[in-house]
């Protein structure tokens, strides 16, 4: 059967929404930009809050309409928007927040999260407002790392529109897009929703007054990145990476993105990452098992701050595994590695502020 629009549109108003009982073609929700293509259906749905308790439900039923009515065989896309009132102009986002930093890293696998989380506990831990955002869309694993997995953050009204309120944990203001997906499904999304969804989390969620702002982005350059720069004006960036030479490689990528001349934020140094491994029974031991000191020669290349060496030690996966980051044992090995980091942090972003003007955000002419 060759599918057409009105067969599809036929078939979508035999869905109703639960919240009023009619059906989602005569009551709007049915956006207009069906498209077609063979056996490929797309179109988008409108839904009056992201946060909507019908909204996965009114989907799967117009997903099932259209192969029940229309063609079994269809392959059907489905792009939800909120609607939302009136968001503040991109540079009036955060006005609460002092300072933005982006955590990134060229690969994945160099532990990004894991010092993402241990950087955000290490500097509240020191009596700074902290939050810290999971931009890492299709591999969200901060609220792991927190032990908040089954957090569900709640909606507030404030000012006349509905803000998602971020989860606290060991004085950390934490979100993620792992809030409001399934822990066991894969997140399949296109690069224009995994963005939106992105907006969302920085504009429409109360983050109040911040002395710093972690973002731990996706490994790579993606358009989470672009999205990010053009969204929120960065104070800065960090790289994370192990001394490996592949790793690296990227982390110099990852470096020239910040550094080039349409982005232009900040790189306030390199941090090292499983710079050795100490067995628990040789404390004093270390073990070069990715190459020696490869960060610090390419910060000196680079002519940026090496803000830290990580080393390799159990207690930081199992801590991870457990949601206590090992940061909140300041007596610990790791404790004193991310305590002497969020130290360098601080200190780098303070010189950044002093000798340079603030970041602009990429405008897209």
């Amino acid at each position: 059967m060759a599918l057409y629009p009105q067969l599809i549109l036929d078939a979508l108003s035999k869905v109703r929404y639960p919240g009023t009982g009619k059906d989602i073609v005569s009551s709007g929700m049915v956006e207009d930009d069906l498209r077609i293509d063979g056996m490929n259906v797309s179109f988008s749905m409108k839904f009056e809050k992201p946060n909507d308790p019908f909204l996965k439900s009114v989907c799967k039923a117009a997903e099932t309409a259209i192969h029940t009515y229309a063609d079994e065989q269809a392959v059907v896309t489905i792009n939800v928007h909120a609607a939302q009132l009136a968001r503040p102009e991109p540079d009036k986002l955060l006005p609460g927040v002092k300072n933005i930093l982006a955590i990134s890293s060229g690969k994945g696998g160099v532990g990004k999260s894991t010092v993402s989380a241990n950087l955000a506990v290490a500097l509240a831990a020191q009596g700074y407002k902290v939050g810290l955002l999971d931009a890492d869309i299709f591999g969200p694993s901060i609220p792991k790392m927190f032990g908040i997995e089954n957090a569900r953050p709640i909606i507030t009204p404030i000012g006349g529109r509905d803000m998602i309120v971020p989860e606290e944990r060991y004085g950390v203001k934490v979100l993620s897009i792992g809030f409001f997906v399934s822990q066991t499904d894969a997140v399949l999304w296109r690069g224009s929703m995994a963005s939106n969804a992105l907006k969302q989390l920085i504009s429409d969620a109360n983050w109040g007054d911040l002395d710093y702002f972690l973002i731990d982005l996706p490994p790579g350059t993606s358009d989470i990145h672009l999205t990010l720069v053009q969204t929120l004006s960065i104070t800065g960036a960090v790289v994370v990476s192990t001394p490996q030479q592949v790793a690296l490689a990227d982390a110099r990528k990852g470096i020239s993105m910040f550094q080039g001349e349409k982005v232009n934020v900040p790189v306030l140094g390199l941090i090292e990452n499983m710079a050795w491994f100490t067995p628990a029974e040789l404390p004093s031991s270390k073990y070069y098992l990715f190459g020696k000191e490869g960060c610090k020669s390419l910060a000196q290349e680079m002519n940026l701050p090496l803000l830290g060496q990580i080393p390799l030690i159990q207690s930081i996966c199992e801590g991870a595994d457990e949601g206590r980051p090992v940061a909140l044992n300041p007596d610990s090995i790791t404790g004193q590695a991310f305590r002497s980091l969020a130290e360098k942090v601080v200190e780098q972003m303070d010189l950044r502020n002093h000798n340079l003007a603030p970041t602009s955000r990429v405008i897209v002419k």
